[in-house]
């Protein structure tokens, strides 16, 4: 299960669970427009989404299968 948020020059934003809930959120702060009537997301200028697994904790990202 991958967490989502979003990062901006001045503020983190809190993980979450899915890309929709994680991009209202970052709308609701003011780091992108989310449009209500096609679900597309604008994140504005200096603003990144991050991604973590937290199953691949400790350093085991390099871990081979």
């Amino acid at each position: 299960m991958c967490l989502y948020r979003f990062v901006t020059p001045h503020r983190i934003g809190k993980w979450y669970p899915d890309l929709l809930t994680a991009q209202r959120q970052a709308f609701a702060i003011g780091a992108g427009f989310l449009d209500e009537r096609t679900g597309e997301f604008y994140a504005y200028k200096d603003t990144r989404l991050e991604t973590q697994d937290p199953m691949m904790q400790d350093g085991a990202e390099g871990i081979a299968a």
